[in-house]
């Protein structure tokens, strides 16, 4: 069997590249990275890093052009300023919509096409590290549980029933993932999760707290972060 992982360079997609390698062996294993015309490529960089790292096949696609029309406030066009707060403070005021940060339908095309080069690829089984804190509250619906399981049903039945999506993740909090990578042996050292560009994560914006956090809750400090 061969796997292919979505991988962003933050810390739910490495370890699902992890689990997938310890699994597979990294001669089974491709990575496949997205650029979606977001403000920075930290995190392009990092699922670079993360790939040599594991020694596995590292495949990079753009599909910025999909995203011209969209004012999320992650993408490089758009003039709106990332929200400086938690997402639990970010859903008081969005009324049961996503954030912000939500780019349209991503995590869809992202699977879609993964699926494409995974079949292409002669993969059985795609990984992508979705978990429930991202879905809580509507923050980013394709990141759901719902969601997941409908894609791993389009998937399989769009391919012929060959190939299938795990989402080890999609019930699971950001704590327990970082629990998981941590027995695992993880880099997180090598990983890029704040939506700024800068020289050093930012601290204050929704993932930065949110993987601060999980990484308090395992009471280990975060290898990555200087906060």
């Amino acid at each position: 069997m061969k796997a292919l992982v979505l991988s962003s360079g933050g810390i739910d997609s490495t370890t699902c590249l992890a689990m997938a390698v310890e699994k597979y062996g990294n001669e089974n294993v491709i990575a496949l990275s997205v650029s979606y015309g977001q403000k920075h490529t930290k995190e392009l960089e990092a699922a670079r890093r993360v790939a040599q790292y594991y020694q596995v096949e590292h495949l990079e696609i753009d599909l910025a052009k999909i995203f011209e029309y969209s004012d999320c406030s992650l993408l490089s066009h758009s003039d709106k300023d990332i929200p400086k707060e938690s997402y639990a403070e970010q859903l008081e005021k969005t009324n049961g919509t996503p954030v912000s940060t939500y780019v349209p339908f991503r995590n869809g095309l992202f699977l879609s096409t993964a699926a494409s080069i995974a079949l292409s690829k002669g993969c059985g089984i795609i990984y992508y590290g979705a978990h429930s804190d991202d879905a809580a509250g509507n923050a980013y619906p394709d990141c759901s549980f719902e969601f997941n399981n409908a894609m791993d049903d389009a998937i399989f039945i769009g391919s012929g029933k060959q190939l299938k999506l795990r989402a080890p993740f999609s019930t699971m909090p950001k704590s327990e993932v970082v629990k998981l990578g941590l027995e695992l042996g993880v880099p997180y050292q090598l990983t890029w999760s704040c939506y700024e560009g800068g020289d050093k994560p930012c601290g204050t914006c929704g993932t930065c707290i949110d993987r601060r956090n999980a990484f308090e809750l395992n009471g280990v400090s975060d290898p990555a972060m200087d906060y």
